[in-house]
Order: C-alpha cells, then structure tokens, then sequence
C-alpha cells in the first residue's frame, strides 16, 4: 500500500474516507504505469514520484471549490491532471466532469480510469476549439494544468464560460508575465494562491472572463 501522507492534508475535503480515495489512487497510478509504456503520459522523472507531483498536486484545487460546484471542464487532459484525482476524490458526490482531449492514446487511457473506477467523467476525444459548448454541461469550474499560456487558455474557455463559471488555473513562475499579457486582451477578476507543491507556482482563479471590446 502507498503512503498516503503526500494527500491526507486534503481530506477533508473528499466525499469518502482517505482509504477508499487512496484505494482508487493506487488503482490509477498503476494504469498509469501501465499505459506510461505506450504513451507518454508524464514526464518520466515523475513517475516515481506520482503521489506529490501529480495526485497532491491536483487535490490542492479541492481547497478552491465551493459546496454548490458541480459540473467541471478539463482542458487538455492528458494523464488526467487535475480531473481524474479531483473525480476520485469526489466520487459519490455527483459531481460531473468532462476531459477534453485530443490525443486518441490517451483518450483511451482516460477512458479506462474512469470506467475501472466507476467515475463520473466523459471524455471529449477532440481539440478544446472544436468541442461546441452547447454540447457540453456549462461549468461551474474549468480546470487546466500545464497545457498552453494564459491569453491561449482564455481563448480556449471564453466560449464555455458563464457568469458563474470559475477557472482554476497551475501555472509556474511565467505566471506575473503572462496575466501582464493576458489583461490587455481579457477583462477578468483573478485571486493568486500559492502552490503546495511548486514553490514558484500559484493556482490561478479567474472569474467574470470576457474579451476586451475594441474601441
């Protein structure tokens, strides 16, 4: 059994016991193994260090989340980053998530994890830009980790967001230059929180997001 210290400090706010949601964990840390052969899911000088580095490193969102969340986006899955932890760690809550993904490998792998554990997640084998957002359930919190710059992500979001939607945000030390370039396109409400995990890193949380109009 793993040590599950890297997530204890998050949960108290899991919807199950610390053992069930490290149970599943587990569970999708070996798929990820698994898989990690075929498709290169991680960088591998991560691998062994998946428990920080990627499981603590996305259940820190869940001290961000409001009661009344319910329906979550993911851009840019990949190996699931936040999405799947923050699913485990709320499965049985009836919150939805959809993972938006283009890369049919790990399409595939995503899909494995959510149907092995039981998740409540749909994943949307295409690219952010051409999912329709009217197929989608409007989100009350849009997730990304480590995909593209911040005025690219606002692009990407900017046809899905409501006036109640939140984006929560990983982003590194580039994080002060690109809200510098991000504002002159973009009208938003953004709070910084430091990472747990990333000493140079902050979770973004943008709200009210729209495009600047042009005078």
């Amino acid at each position: 059994m793993s040590d599950y210290s890297a997530i204890a400090p998050y949960s108290r706010y899991f919807s199950r016991p610390l053992e069930d949601v490290g149970a599943d964990l587990e569970s999708y840390a070996a798929l990820l193994r698994k898989w990690q052969a075929v498709q290169n899911l991680v960088s591998r000088e991560t691998l062994d260090d998946v428990w920080s580095r990627h499981f603590a490193d996305s259940l820190q969102v869940l001290k961000l989340l409001n009661d009344d969340d319910q329906s979550f986006i993911d851009i840019g899955s990949g190996g699931g980053f936040p999405a799947l932890p923050l699913a485990i760690a709320l499965k049985g809550s009836n919150r939805q998530f959809t993972l938006i993904e283009p890369n049919g490998r790990k399409v595939s792998f995503l899909r494995t994890v959510a149907r092995e554990l039981g998740l409540l997640v749909a994943v949307e084998g295409r690219r952010t830009d051409q999912v329709d957002s009217r197929e989608t359930p409007a989100p009350d919190v849009i997730t990304c980790r480590a995909l593209a710059s911040l005025p690219q992500l606002c692009g990407w979001m900017a046809p899905f967001v409501t006036p109640r939607t939140r984006a929560i945000l990983h982003k590194g030390r580039e994080h002060v230059e690109e809200l510098a370039e991000t504002v002159t396109r973009w009208d938003f409400n953004v709070v910084l929180t430091p990472s747990d995990t990333d000493r140079s890193g902050v979770l973004l949380t943008l709200s009210n997001l729209s495009a600047k109009t042009v005078s």
